[in-house]
């Protein structure tokens, strides 16, 4: 577009045009007189629209919980968009008959398959050519189809296989999801919007019914299906804050503070002051408790729903998750339209990333300074194992006998 207006304007290609700064009324004093002169043919209409587009809920990134954003967690998400074709796909194309879609409807499906409307489904394809191909037209008519490589039918053959080993695993997950949420119930169309952040398979709400002793399922009018929560467990009543602090009491202190109004001077002898250092650093109401019957608006309804998010990120495979898959969850944990506020004023025990309109929340405690996860569930190591396959061309060598997400070229 540059290059038109400067053909326009009877200007040549080598000839520089108006910085961002310009157009977003900041204009930097460092530029040189040439480009300036060209500034004044930006009129106010067409800045008004790019300083709007920019700051856009899309686009304008959120306030982070520290005074500067960590590279490592901004560096995730960027990450995870760059698989977001491949993630959606994956998902929608596994749930199809022979695990085959048509191209044609392919291009209809951009929401579900994660790529932008109007674009070709087959160039996103293209980029994976070791996990994602194109069929050809079978005898003697018939469209293209998209369908998975051999070698990504065997990594849905080993998740699976790891679905299936880690199935106790994922139900004690589930079990204390309900024994934190307010009524001991949790609507099964929520978990599965969910299933991927928690680890869930696909057909979880099927595999509830073989646990009569944990689980019940039941209809509300409205024709919900409910997960309820059979019998209550006094040993998995305990939150990963608690056993934390039994390991660490000292770095669980330092990781909250909560913010009480006082008089700048406290004459507080020593026994007062341990006890008002406790009020104002440590979430002492367990996420297991019936939060129901705290007054809002008060530091210890804010205290018991910092541990709801707390517990509700130690049960995700990555211990993180996106905004709208904790508001999935408002009801069942009694969170608030401030809940991105009092996220905020803990810096030390949350990390907030992304844009205004879809932000992430990553749990620190869990994480290295370089971004990567301490512990990681089986899941997420296959997870890097078909991004690194992902990222490879066509032609490059595979190594069948890799694990954990080891390529070799």
């Amino acid at each position: 577009m540059a290059w038109r207006l400067g053909r326009g304007l009877g200007l040549s290609k080598g000839r520089s045009f108006a910085p961002l700064s310009f157009i977003l009324g900041c204009p930097n004093p460092n530029f040189s007189t040439e480009t300036s002169s060209i500034l004044p043919l930006f009129n106010c209409k067409r800045r008004k629209k790019l300083r709007r587009k920019l700051s856009s809920p899309r686009v304008k990134p959120i306030a982070t919980s520290t005074p500067r954003p960590l590279p490592a967690f901004e560096a995730l998400l960027h990450w995870d968009s760059q698989f977001r074709f491949l993630s959606r796909t994956r998902s929608f194309l596994s749930r199809q008959p022979s695990h085959i879609l048509s191209l044609s409807a392919a291009g209809k499906l951009y929401r579900e398959l994660g790529f932008p409307r109007g674009r070709k489904p087959s160039k996103f394809a293209a980029r994976h050519p070791l996990l994602l191909q194109i069929l050809p037209n079978p005898p003697p008519y018939g469209p293209l189809q998209l369908s998975f490589t051999p070698l990504m039918e065997s990594l849905l053959l080993d998740e699976q296989s790891i679905f299936n080993s880690t199935e106790s695993q994922r139900v004690t997950a589930v079990r204390k999801l309900l024994m934190i949420s307010c009524r001991r119930r949790i609507p099964l169309a929520k978990l599965h919007h969910c299933r991927h952040v928690l680890g869930l398979p696909d057909d979880f709400r099927d595999r509830v019914h073989k646990y009569p002793d944990f689980f019940r399922v039941v209809v509300d009018p409205d024709g919900r299906h409910v997960l309820e929560l059979a019998e209550w467990d006094p040993a998995l009543a305990v939150s990963a804050l608690e056993r934390d602090f039994i390991a660490d009491e000292h770095r669980v202190r330092r990781t909250f503070k909560f913010s009480i109004p006082h008089g700048k001077a406290l004459d507080l002898d020593e026994d007062d002051e341990r006890r008002m250092n406790s009020v104002l650093t440590l979430p002492l109401i367990s996420p297991y408790t019936d939060g129901s019957e705290l007054k809002p608006w008060t530091v210890e309804a804010e205290k018991y729903r910092v541990g709801v998010i707390h517990e509700f990120l130690s049960l995700t495979l990555e211990k993180m998750a996106y905004i709208h898959h904790i508001v999935e969850f408002k009801e069942e944990f009694g969170l608030t339209r401030h809940s991105y506020h009092m996220l905020l004023k803990q810096p030390r025990a949350f990390y907030l990333a992304g844009t205004e309109m879809n932000w992430a929340v990553f749990l620190r405690d869990a994480y290295r300074e370089d971004g990567t996860l301490i512990q990681k569930d089986p899941l997420v190591l296959l997870e890097e194992k078909i991004r690194k396959y992902a990222l490879m061309k066509e032609g490059e060598e595979v190594d069948e006998r890799i694990d954990g997400g080891a390529v070799c070229g």
